[in-house]
Protein backbone atom coordinates (compact mmCIF):
# COMPACT_ATOMS: atom_id res chain seq x y z
CA UNK A 1 0.00 0.00 0.00
CA UNK A 2 2.97 2.52 0.88
CA UNK A 3 4.58 1.49 -2.61
CA UNK A 4 1.04 2.25 -4.33
CA UNK A 5 0.77 5.78 -2.80
CA UNK A 6 4.77 6.36 -3.31
CA UNK A 7 4.41 5.63 -6.86
CA UNK A 8 1.32 8.05 -7.00
CA UNK A 9 2.86 10.92 -5.39
CA UNK A 10 5.91 10.26 -7.45
CA UNK A 11 4.14 9.81 -11.22
CA UNK A 12 1.95 13.36 -9.91
CA UNK A 13 5.10 15.53 -9.02
CA UNK A 14 6.98 13.95 -12.58
CA UNK A 15 4.85 16.17 -14.77
CA UNK A 16 5.85 19.28 -12.21
CA UNK A 17 8.77 18.92 -12.21
CA UNK A 18 8.97 18.43 -16.18
CA UNK A 19 6.70 21.22 -16.51
CA UNK A 20 9.44 23.53 -14.72
CA UNK A 21 12.62 22.18 -16.33
CA UNK A 22 10.81 22.95 -19.83
CA UNK A 23 9.44 26.74 -18.72
CA UNK A 24 13.02 27.52 -17.22
CA UNK A 25 14.53 26.34 -20.44
CA UNK A 26 11.81 28.06 -22.58
CA UNK A 27 12.18 31.40 -20.24
CA UNK A 28 16.00 31.05 -21.03
CA UNK A 29 15.51 30.40 -24.24
CA UNK A 30 13.32 33.69 -24.38
CA UNK A 31 15.77 35.55 -22.78
CA UNK A 32 18.34 35.04 -25.30
CA UNK A 33 15.76 35.66 -28.39
CA UNK A 34 15.17 39.34 -26.79
CA UNK A 35 19.20 39.54 -26.20
CA UNK A 36 19.82 37.89 -29.46
CA UNK A 37 17.53 40.55 -31.26
CA UNK A 38 18.41 43.57 -28.97
CA UNK A 39 22.48 43.21 -30.52
CA UNK A 40 21.08 42.75 -34.04
CA UNK A 41 19.00 46.05 -33.62
CA UNK A 42 21.86 47.66 -32.42
CA UNK A 43 23.91 46.34 -35.36
CA UNK A 44 20.86 47.19 -37.87
CA UNK A 45 20.90 50.56 -36.40
CA UNK A 46 24.97 50.95 -36.78
CA UNK A 47 24.63 49.95 -39.99
CA UNK A 48 22.17 52.23 -41.23
CA UNK A 49 24.17 55.11 -39.64
CA UNK A 50 27.65 53.68 -41.52
CA UNK A 51 25.60 53.73 -44.61
CA UNK A 52 24.42 57.36 -44.73
CA UNK A 53 26.47 60.70 -45.72
CA UNK A 54 30.09 60.24 -46.32
CA UNK A 55 31.37 62.75 -44.34
CA UNK A 56 35.22 63.74 -44.30
CA UNK A 57 37.13 63.67 -41.18
CA UNK A 58 40.25 65.30 -40.10
CA UNK A 59 42.51 64.70 -37.62
CA UNK A 60 43.68 68.34 -36.49
CA UNK A 61 45.73 68.04 -33.36
CA UNK A 62 46.10 64.91 -30.30
CA UNK A 63 48.08 66.01 -27.41
CA UNK A 64 49.18 63.95 -24.43
CA UNK A 65 48.18 64.74 -20.95
CA UNK A 66 48.93 63.32 -17.51
CA UNK A 67 47.18 63.11 -13.85
CA UNK A 68 49.29 62.61 -11.20
CA UNK A 69 47.90 60.00 -8.92
CA UNK A 70 49.77 58.14 -5.77
CA UNK A 71 51.78 55.92 -7.25
CA UNK A 72 52.38 57.97 -10.26
CA UNK A 73 51.23 59.09 -13.12
CA UNK A 74 48.43 58.72 -15.54
CA UNK A 75 48.39 59.16 -19.16
CA UNK A 76 45.76 60.04 -21.60
CA UNK A 77 45.17 61.75 -25.18
CA UNK A 78 42.89 64.65 -26.09
CA UNK A 79 42.32 64.39 -29.60
CA UNK A 80 40.43 67.79 -32.09
CA UNK A 81 38.82 66.05 -35.02
CA UNK A 82 36.70 67.94 -37.89
CA UNK A 83 33.75 66.31 -39.60
CA UNK A 84 32.41 67.96 -42.72
CA UNK A 85 30.34 66.93 -45.60
CA UNK A 86 32.52 69.00 -48.67
CA UNK A 87 29.20 70.67 -49.54
CA UNK A 88 28.95 73.45 -46.69
CA UNK A 89 28.22 71.73 -43.51
CA UNK A 90 31.39 71.52 -41.23
CA UNK A 91 31.85 70.97 -37.29
CA UNK A 92 34.45 69.99 -34.87
CA UNK A 93 34.76 68.21 -31.56
CA UNK A 94 37.52 66.95 -28.97
CA UNK A 95 37.24 64.15 -26.90
CA UNK A 96 39.81 62.25 -24.49
CA UNK A 97 40.35 58.78 -23.17
CA UNK A 98 43.24 56.63 -22.02
CA UNK A 99 43.47 55.40 -25.78
CA UNK A 100 44.17 57.77 -29.32
CA UNK A 101 41.88 55.56 -30.82
CA UNK A 102 39.04 55.68 -28.27
CA UNK A 103 39.85 59.88 -28.08
CA UNK A 104 39.44 60.16 -31.57
CA UNK A 105 36.26 58.07 -32.11
CA UNK A 106 34.99 60.17 -28.50
CA UNK A 107 36.17 63.65 -31.07
CA UNK A 108 34.39 62.74 -34.27
CA UNK A 109 31.26 61.83 -32.71
CA UNK A 110 30.70 64.98 -30.88
CA UNK A 111 31.72 66.87 -33.92
CA UNK A 112 28.81 65.12 -35.47
CA UNK A 113 26.61 66.63 -33.11
CA UNK A 114 28.11 70.44 -33.98
CA UNK A 115 27.69 70.66 -37.40
CA UNK A 116 26.56 73.48 -38.98
CA UNK A 117 25.99 74.70 -42.21
CA UNK A 118 27.83 77.59 -44.13
CA UNK A 119 26.24 79.48 -47.21
CA UNK A 120 28.88 78.76 -50.02
CA UNK A 121 29.15 81.32 -53.15
CA UNK A 122 29.37 79.05 -55.97
CA UNK A 123 29.82 76.08 -53.93
CA UNK A 124 33.21 76.80 -53.91
CA UNK A 125 33.94 80.50 -51.74
CA UNK A 126 33.02 82.59 -49.23
CA UNK A 127 30.20 85.18 -49.87
CA UNK A 128 32.24 87.71 -48.73
CA UNK A 129 35.11 88.83 -46.15
CA UNK A 130 35.20 87.76 -42.57
CA UNK A 131 36.74 88.03 -38.83
CA UNK A 132 36.65 85.92 -36.02
CA UNK A 133 38.12 85.79 -32.74
CA UNK A 134 38.33 83.50 -29.47
CA UNK A 135 40.64 84.26 -27.14
CA UNK A 136 43.80 85.19 -28.38
CA UNK A 137 43.29 84.02 -31.87
CA UNK A 138 42.05 86.77 -34.19
CA UNK A 139 41.41 85.28 -38.25
CA UNK A 140 40.46 86.75 -41.17
CA UNK A 141 38.72 84.94 -44.27
CA UNK A 142 38.62 86.28 -47.40
CA UNK A 143 37.21 85.02 -50.56
CA UNK A 144 38.78 84.46 -53.88
CA UNK A 145 38.43 84.08 -57.45
CA UNK A 146 38.10 80.56 -59.29
CA UNK A 147 41.98 79.07 -59.25
CA UNK A 148 43.44 80.56 -56.06
CA UNK A 149 42.85 77.42 -54.05
CA UNK A 150 42.90 77.06 -49.90
CA UNK A 151 45.59 79.27 -49.13
CA UNK A 152 45.36 78.72 -45.32
CA UNK A 153 47.68 76.76 -42.70
CA UNK A 154 47.42 74.12 -40.33
CA UNK A 155 43.84 73.77 -38.64
CA UNK A 156 42.11 76.05 -40.69
CA UNK A 157 43.06 74.64 -43.63
CA UNK A 158 41.29 70.93 -42.48
CA UNK A 159 38.15 73.00 -41.57
CA UNK A 160 37.76 74.69 -45.46
CA UNK A 161 38.71 71.14 -46.94
CA UNK A 162 35.83 69.51 -44.91
CA UNK A 163 33.61 71.96 -45.47
CA UNK A 164 34.13 72.15 -49.51
CA UNK A 165 36.01 75.58 -50.11
CA UNK A 166 38.00 75.08 -52.83
CA UNK A 167 39.51 79.04 -53.06
CA UNK A 168 40.33 80.75 -50.04
CA UNK A 169 42.40 83.14 -48.21
CA UNK A 170 43.02 83.57 -44.55
CA UNK A 171 45.26 85.08 -42.14
CA UNK A 172 46.02 84.13 -38.67
CA UNK A 173 47.28 86.40 -36.12
CA UNK A 174 47.82 85.87 -32.26
CA UNK A 175 47.94 82.46 -30.80
CA UNK A 176 48.91 79.47 -32.41
CA UNK A 177 46.69 77.19 -30.48
CA UNK A 178 44.67 74.65 -32.72
CA UNK A 179 41.59 75.19 -30.21
CA UNK A 180 41.75 78.65 -30.55
CA UNK A 181 41.92 79.30 -34.07
CA UNK A 182 39.34 76.18 -34.85
CA UNK A 183 36.90 78.47 -32.36
CA UNK A 184 37.85 81.70 -34.39
CA UNK A 185 37.34 80.44 -37.35
CA UNK A 186 33.64 79.06 -36.73
CA UNK A 187 32.63 82.27 -35.35
CA UNK A 188 34.08 83.71 -38.76
CA UNK A 189 32.03 81.20 -40.61
CA UNK A 190 28.61 81.20 -39.00
CA UNK A 191 28.30 84.99 -39.77
CA UNK A 192 28.27 84.67 -43.50
CA UNK A 193 25.35 85.50 -45.00
CA UNK A 194 24.32 85.01 -48.67
CA UNK A 195 22.55 87.88 -50.81
CA UNK A 196 19.37 85.88 -51.14
CA UNK A 197 19.18 85.15 -46.79
CA UNK A 198 20.08 89.33 -47.00
CA UNK A 199 16.88 90.11 -49.83
CA UNK A 200 14.56 88.02 -48.06
CA UNK A 201 15.38 89.21 -44.60
CA UNK A 202 15.08 93.33 -45.94
CA UNK A 203 12.07 92.35 -48.34
CA UNK A 204 13.81 93.12 -51.95
CA UNK A 205 14.86 90.59 -54.79
CA UNK A 206 18.44 89.72 -54.76
CA UNK A 207 18.32 92.05 -58.33
CA UNK A 208 18.04 95.24 -56.35
CA UNK A 209 20.79 94.23 -53.90
CA UNK A 210 23.42 93.88 -56.43
CA UNK A 211 22.58 96.55 -58.24
CA UNK A 212 23.63 98.54 -55.59
CA UNK A 213 27.26 97.40 -55.88
CA UNK A 214 27.31 99.13 -59.29
CA UNK A 215 26.65 96.50 -61.67
CA UNK A 216 24.33 97.21 -64.48
CA UNK A 217 20.93 95.58 -64.99
CA UNK A 218 21.92 92.68 -67.01
CA UNK A 219 25.13 91.86 -64.87
CA UNK A 220 23.05 92.01 -61.61
CA UNK A 221 20.40 89.78 -63.12
CA UNK A 222 22.51 87.60 -64.04
CA UNK A 223 24.49 87.05 -60.89
CA UNK A 224 21.40 86.90 -58.62
CA UNK A 225 19.99 83.99 -61.14
CA UNK A 226 23.06 81.96 -60.49
CA UNK A 227 23.13 82.16 -56.71
CA UNK A 228 22.03 79.26 -55.55
CA UNK A 229 21.65 79.85 -51.99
Amino acid sequence: MADEVNNEVGAAGAPEAEGRGRRGRGGDRNRGERNGRGRRDDRRGQQQEDQGEELIEKLVHINRVSKTVKGGKRFGFAALVVVGDGKGRVGFGHGKAREVPEAISKATAAAKKKMVRVSLKEGRTLHHDGRGQFGAGNVTLRSAPAGTGIIAGGPMRAVFESLGVADVVTKSVGTSNPYNMIRATFEALTEQTSPKAVAQRRGKKVADLLRRGGASVEVAQAEAEAIAE
